[in-house]
């Protein structure tokens, strides 16, 4: 179902140097919808560091930027500082974040925790990106009079940046427990990160080839692994890792996918109605990867998370935090889509998803989080 970026569109390029960009028919679709989320630092890097537009496109449309940046360009040091804010709010998140949300509750504090959250929120990063790439592109195939440009590929980065940090946390884990690398592989956590690591090397292996899309194999396999290790719980693990499997794959095609759309759209701003066919086209797809992960997000709260526990237990206060960041996520999907509909020009919904992406960056630290803190079960009063 699934293959590599686009490599030889067919469409014409729109006269070099042509003034008003085209206008086109109104999308009917919504734009985007919600899940674990992406790299946080997706959306401003993706726009600016793509592959030159040829033949002009990109040179006027909705893209122009400050003064300084030149037309259709925005100045790179105003997106360098946000960038490199965003990064090191993530970093500070992820590393205070299980320790802030654990404070008062009487939990066990866990070793490593915060380094364990960083790791956590790369390799999740890492199978959006790549899951993304491999989703989108059939997209960009069907627009018609697109432009004649791609965007880069980042998978074998992201395969490769996935198997670190799933290389870091065997590491941690072998320090942490004292049995050296090769008894680590033996215990049960240190087996399946293994399993992942191994995975996210032939995802990137495939990448390089000729045939992209059988890195969705070891994907898959890092897929069922991740949750399987999420869920060691002795009550009904198997239902928590089979709906672990369908949330984790729905929030990194979500994402991923969404991230794809976005840098697309930027090299493609020079030809507004193709970059708005495109966002449309992804949005009727979103509706259905939002209820997906609407129905698994909520019956596996129901079954981890004890009523009486949700404000006294770090797995409760966190999910607290990803409810609200994912408030705002739908809020901006909603504004997107109106947008959408009613403009031709895409640009206000571009910035709108592009702000969505950012906010879904926080998601994935803050999902990255719940999966270090404890099970709150064990500190629940029902019986």
């Amino acid at each position: 179902m699934f293959s590599g970026p686009p490599a030889d569109p067919a469409a014409p390029t729109p006269p070099t140097g042509s003034g008003t960009p085209p206008t086109g028919a109104r999308a009917d679709a919504p734009a985007v919808a919600l899940s674990i989320g992406v790299p946080t630092s997706a959306p401003a890097a993706a726009l600016t560091a793509d592959v030159v537009p040829l033949s002009g496109e990109g040179r006027s449309g909705y893209g122009s930027g400050p003064a300084g940046g030149g037309p259709g360009r925005p100045s790179p040091l105003p997106v360098a500082f946000s960038l490199s804010a965003a990064a090191l709010l993530a970093l500070l998140v992820a590393v205070f974040g299980p320790g802030l949300a654990a404070r008062g509750t009487g939990e066990l504090r866990i070793p490593g925790a915060g380094l364990t959250t960083l790791l956590r929120t790369v390799l999740f990063a890492g199978l959006a990106v790549h899951l993304g790439e491999l989703l989108a592109p059939q997209f960009v195939r069907t627009v018609g009079g697109r432009p004649r440009t791609a965007v880069r590929n980042w998978s074998v980065c992201a395969a490769l940046a996935g198997a670190g940090a799933a290389a870091g946390q065997i590491a941690q884990l072998a320090v942490a427990s004292g049995l050296g690398i090769t008894g680590t592989y033996a215990t049960r956590n240190g087996g399946l990160l293994l399993l992942i690591a191994n995975g996210f090397v032939a995802a990137a292996l495939c990448a390089a080839s000729r045939r992209p899309a059988l890195a969705l194999a070891p994907l898959a396999v890092v897929v069922g692994a991740e949750a399987v290790r999420a869920h060691p719980e002795a009550y009904s693990p198997g239902i928590g890792a089979a709906l672990t499997v369908v949330h984790l794959t729905a929030a990194s095609l979500w994402a991923g996918g969404l991230l794809h759309v976005l840098r697309t759209m930027w090299l493609w701003r020079g030809s507004p109605t193709a970059a708005r066919t495109l966002l449309a086209r992804y949005a009727r797809l979103a509706i259905w990867l939002y209820a997906a992960l609407a129905a698994t997000g909520t019956v596996s709260t129901l079954r981890r998370l004890p009523v009486d526990v949700v404000f006294t237990s770090a797995y409760g206060r966190t999910l607290l935090v990803k409810l609200a960041l994912m408030a705002v996520v739908s809020v901006l999907a909603l504004a997107a889509r109106r947008r959408m509909l009613r403009d031709d020009d895409p640009g206000v919904a571009h910035r709108l998803a592009r702000r969505e992406q950012v906010v879904l960056g926080a998601v994935v630290v803050v999902s990255a989080i719940l999966t270090v803190v404890p099970d709150p079960h064990w500190i629940s009063l029902t019986p």
